[in-house]
């Protein structure tokens, strides 16, 4: 995996994200399993709660072409800083690439098993 590329991808991002309230852009990018490079950026919205995050836009971007299983994910703020993601997208990360997805950190590389712990997904609704 090229992470430089997936940066740049992330960056590129969060220069076009929708932060008129907090300021804070957020770009993702990450490597599906066919090969593409799908990113969002996050939307936020006069109501908070239905502010999007960029990994929400990552992935509706990797289902909307095609589907496939992320591979490796980074998420950078507008100063292009590497950040983490939060709970709730840890979640969406998991359910689209599970333990082997590896993910950057600002402590370096890491698993998603390791990012997300004991996480909660189809097996645990008995759909896998």
């Amino acid at each position: 995996m090229d992470w430089d590329v997936l940066r740049a991808a992330a960056r590129s991002a969060a220069a076009r994200a929708y932060a008129p309230y907090s300021g804070y852009r957020v770009g993702a990018a990450a490597l599906a399993s066919d090969g593409r490079i799908v990113s969002g950026c996050n939307v936020e919205n006069a109501g908070y709660g239905v502010t999007l995050c960029a990994e929400c836009g990552l992935v509706s971007d990797l289902v909307n072409g095609g589907g496939g299983r992320l591979m490796a994910f980074t998420c950078c703020n507008g100063a292009g800083e590497v950040i983490m993601p939060c709970g709730r997208c840890r979640q969406l990360l998991w359910e689209h690439g599970g333990a082997d997805l590896v993910v950057e950190t600002p402590r370096g590389m890491v698993g998603m098993a390791e990012v997300l712990p004991q996480a909660f997904g189809a097996d645990d609704l008995g759909q896998r």
